[in-house]
């Protein structure tokens, strides 16, 4: 939630956004867990099929490091 022009944010709304903002951190700190691999941050220049198997594996590699 954003403030508004001359109003605080209330207790309720504070923790909100930081619920919010520690799932966010969660969820990006796996993303650069994932970009490591550089299957996603480069362009992907092999078969299409194996695309989705490269991406499982690492996604299991990742998971198991959690």
């Amino acid at each position: 939630m954003k403030k508004q022009k001359n109003k605080e944010l209330s207790k309720k709304e504070k923790a909100i956004n930081r619920k919010i903002s520690q799932e966010r951190i969660l969820i990006e700190n796996i993303n650069a867990k994932f970009k490591t691999f550089k299957i996603t941050a480069n362009k992907y220049r092999n078969r299409r099929q194996r695309f989705e198997l490269r991406t499982s594996l690492i996604c299991g590699i990742i998971n198991s490091e959690l």
